[in-house]
């Protein structure tokens, strides 16, 4: 019997390994399903999902130049439902106890009386594209300018 990538064979554990565990398949064959095709969770140890002499249903994943056989346990059965997503606040995402319109929060003061007085938001980008051309030639031109200094200085060091 040709075991070809893609079929689901029943299998018998044969043995266990820190990396996955050897399956005896019909034909006198044998494949070894890697760790992370046992289970759509983490496995952490293969003991926790396979004992030897378990019947396992796997699929053949791949076939290599040494006639070894990859197998998948995952992969032979359907992936199991995923939770459903419940609506709500996300991290980052908008307040969700926002402050009624107009009422705002005391400015806190430290303690002695004196406070630092943050200065007003700058907005974050320029306006425009003319504005960010401007912004990214004065960039450059003071990274080139940099860059040449060094390399004066490092040609000068080098002569003697």
């Amino acid at each position: 019997m040709g075991i070809e990538v893609g079929s689901i064979l029943e299998g018998k554990v044969t043995g266990i390994t820190n990396f996955g565990a050897f399956v005896a398949l019909p034909g006198n064959r044998s494949g070894l399903v890697h760790i992370s095709e046992i289970a759509y969770s983490y496995v952490n140890d293969v003991h926790d999902h396979l004992a030897e002499g378990q019947e396992v249903k796997v699929k053949v994943i791949g076939v290599d130049a040494n006639n070894r056989i990859n197998l998948s346990i995952k992969q032979a059965a359907p992936p199991p439902p995923r939770p459903e997503r419940r609506p709500g606040p996300r991290p980052g995402g908008p307040n969700p106890h926002p402050r009624p319109e107009g009422e705002h929060r005391p400015a806190r003061r430290p303690q002695g009386g004196r406070g630092f007085t943050p200065e007003p938001a700058q907005p974050r980008g320029p306006a425009s594209f003319e504005d960010q051309l401007k912004q990214f030639m004065a960039s450059s031109d003071s990274k080139l300018s940099e860059l040449h200094m060094n390399e004066k200085r490092g040609s000068r060091r080098g002569r003697k």
